[in-house]
């Protein structure tokens, strides 16, 4: 049997019962459709960098999405339409609409992973995110047995989830299309960590492989850029999201704090604040855990690592510990961003 460990980031994950490669649409609609025809579970696998897979892996059909494909179209305004299959190498399709000169993906180098789960998470970082511009997904209807064209307004973004990560059994991604600006600037600037690595002031524009060369070095500052020598990059990434709370929760979160807390508007009266601050505060600095084998990063305090060597058991303990060392100290519970596989948090 195919162990999943070696199919992810976090190098964690048993053996799955069947595992099979869609290297096309209909290999992969084909495998889709065999499986449910049978009652097997499936799982969807892309670049395996959002999983947390169970130490007794998946006892069913993992499938794994290598299609291939990127089509580029004129569209109005000096814009241009890119439609990417779902198996490309996400990091690869930013990096060509850098290089050729298209402005709107650039703030969100360096994630690691496939094309087709951008829209499932509303991928985002630096300040922007996928919603802004995708104009279409193209999905396999699981339940209709039909493909499907679902526009942006129809994906229900939000921060980290869409319309697919609420039916996370329904759709199988098959392309996703971007409408992206034929500029050699980039989107304004709105993270200030970003802006002062590149010298700009909040809000204003800069190269496009300018802003990429910033995100991919603050990335790699952070053990957030994947390096087989690095071992804090063997994460799933940022493991929990930034909660999102209204003025009341957050007066009292102020009222516990132990300074000014960090806070960006979320819209409707709400907050967003920074897990990483809380984890920090709440006791969790980096590298906490060590020498475990599951500890935090000591590069990220929201990066949890497989250091060598641990379980999936180890990795989700150190992610209890810290999510309910938070909602003591601070009266937020944390809510994990990758998807669990087999275990609950």
């Amino acid at each position: 049997m195919t162990s999943l460990a070696d199919y992810t980031t976090l190098g964690l994950g048993g053996p799955a019962k069947a595992f099979t490669d869609a290297p096309t649409e209909a290999a992969l609609i084909g495998a889709v459709t065999a499986a449910d025809g049978a009652g097997e579970p499936v799982l969807i696998l892309g670049g395996g960098s959002n999983l947390v897979i169970a130490d007794e892996g998946f006892p069913g059909t993992v499938i794994r999405v290598n299609t291939r494909g990127v089509a580029y179209a004129g569209a109005a305004d000096g814009h241009v339409d890119v439609t990417v299959a779902a198996g490309e190498d996400w990091d690869d399709v930013v990096a060509a609409a850098v290089d050729g000169g298209l402005a709107g993906l650039e703030c969100l180098s360096g994630i690691p992973g496939r094309a087709g789960a951008t829209p499932i998470q509303n991928v985002g970082a630096y300040g922007h995110e996928v919603a802004e511009v995708i104009t279409n997904v193209r999905v396999f209807d699981r339940l209709t047995s039909q493909i499907q064209d679902i526009p942006n307004e129809s994906c229900h973004f939000a921060y980290r989830t869409s319309f697919f990560k609420k039916n996370p059994a329904r759709y199988v991604m098959l392309a996703v299309t971007f409408r992206l600006a034929r500029d050699p600037l980039s989107m304004p600037v709105k993270y200030a960590e970003l802006a002062a690595e590149l010298g700009v002031e909040m809000g204003e524009r800069a190269g496009v492989g300018e802003v990429r060369s910033g995100v991919l070095k603050i990335r790699a500052r952070k053990g957030m850029v994947l390096n087989p020598g690095d071992p804090d990059t063997k994460s799933a990434g940022s493991f929990f999201t930034n909660p999102v709370v209204d003025a009341e929760q957050f007066a009292r979160l102020a009222a516990t704090a132990p300074g000014p807390v960090p806070r960006f508007d979320a819209g409707d009266g709400k907050v967003k604040v920074p897990a990483a601050w809380l984890i920090e505060h709440a006791g969790f600095g980096k590298g906490y855990g060590a020498p475990g084998r599951a500890r935090v990063s000591a590069k990220h305090t929201l990066a949890l690592i497989n250091a060598g060597g641990a379980t999936t058991t180890e990795l989700l303990a150190l992610a209890r510990e810290i999510r309910d060392g938070v909602r003591a100290a601070f009266g937020v519970t944390l809510t994990p961003e990758p998807i669990l596989v087999g275990v609950t948090l």
